[in-house]
């Protein structure tokens, strides 16, 4: 069990996923404004290089067929479907309440014909193996109940020659900007985060996931261990956010 894991947003008792699953339909109404907001428009940037990361393929990319887990509001599958013309794209999410905000704005930018939203879970998905080019997910693992279980299937449904992309936010290591981020995420993170969405709890738990979640070249290890390959990391913004990238072969 890894750190993170243990780590719960509301009480020690019950799962873990269940007390995830009611953070997040409870902030879903805030929780765009606040992502925003809270890294000053940065999140937008790190959405852009993990699609840039996905690499041209010889049958083009435009046709892929792509999984974001951990979807939340929407906010890559919709760019994703920007960027990728006539990719088909489904997001999964255990969330009700922020499926419903990413259906509006999928909707709103006339992309409700190739993206499609539903709740699933992101450690039994329920798709069949090799059933997508590419499976991404931005700043969703670290709410997994057990990584190792969520990144298997993430291997599983992805197609033989496929691509992992995984955007999360990481604890910087370098100083000054470690000492600076300890400060924020400990001060106006967790109070600004609970000022608008009147959750006392949700933001200093993504403070403590932050912390405890592994990163780097632990990471590599880890995703080595679900199978796969040609493994790297770029760390974005001094290190506040890591890309990950993987394939299955």
């Amino acid at each position: 069990m890894y750190k993170q894991e243990e780590i719960k947003p509301y009480s020690e008792k019950g799962e873990k996923a269940v007390q995830v699953e009611q953070m997040f339909n409870h902030i879903a109404p805030t929780y765009d404004t606040l992502n925003h907001r809270l890294s000053w428009n940065i999140d937008r940037y790190w959405r852009r290089r993990l699609i840039k990361s996905i690499p041209r393929s010889a049958d083009n990319r435009s046709a892929l067929a792509i999984l974001d887990v951990a979807t939340g509001t929407g906010d890559l599958a919709i760019s994703m479907g920007q960027a990728f013309p006539e990719a088909k794209i489904t997001g999964v999410d255990l969330a009700e309440g922020m499926l419903t905000v990413a259906e509006k704005k999928a909707e709103e930018k006339h992309l409700q014909d190739r993206l499609s939203f539903q709740k699933d879970d992101a450690l039994n998905l329920s798709f069949a193996e090799n059933s997508f080019n590419v499976v991404t997910a931005a700043f969703g693992i670290r709410n997994f109940q057990e990584l190792n279980k969520g990144l298997s299937e993430m291997y599983r449904v992805l197609k033989p020659g496929g691509h992992l992309r995984i955007i999360e936010l990481t604890t910087p290591v370098s100083f000054p900007m470690r000492w600076l981020f300890w400060i924020y995420s400990h001060t106006l993170l967790p109070l600004y985060g609970r000022m608008l969405s009147k959750d006392a709890s949700a933001y200093s738990y993504l403070t403590a996931t932050i912390e405890a979640f592994p990163q780097g070249k632990k990471m590599m290890e880890i995703l080595q261990s679900a199978g796969f390959t040609h493994t790297a990391f770029r760390r974005l913004t001094f290190g506040i956010c890591t890309l990950y990238m993987a394939e299955k072969q």
